[in-house]
């Protein structure tokens, strides 16, 4: 399995990225959402994109929207993490298309957890 994980935080990418990896996962990072719109389109047979919300040049609203507009990358579970806890941003983010919402802080079995159930339906 293949995952693509988008964070402007250093520290919270490198912490996803060793919960996945200790899961199993093949991971890749980016640091926004062009970053991660380039890593998808050069790579084949992606999975799963973790993203946070908030993000300078492309959001994780925006890329989540990208995301469902490819064809060749419609399918893809897209979780988003943040700190956003208001109903509205929880709407937001569903309405782009994310599969799931996890909120910060969280460890990593939450997050581990929360991916098996979303890949494996």
């Amino acid at each position: 399995m293949k995952a693509l994980v988008v964070d402007d935080s250093m520290a919270m990418r490198r912490m996803v990225q060793k919960a996945l990896e200790s899961a199993g996962w093949a991971v890749k990072t980016g640091a926004n959402g062009h970053e991660a719109l380039e890593a998808l389109d050069a790579g084949e047979g992606w999975d799963l994109v973790v993203t946070d919300w908030h993000m300078p040049g492309m959001d994780g609203i925006q890329l989540t929207k990208a995301i469902r507009q490819s064809p060749r990358h419609a399918a893809l579970k897209v979780i988003m993490v943040t700190s956003e806890a208001m109903m509205t941003m929880v709407d937001a983010a569903l309405t782009a298309g994310v599969n799931d919402f996890l909120m910060k802080p969280f460890t990593a079995d939450s997050l581990c957890e929360r991916v098996a159930e979303i890949v494996n339906g």
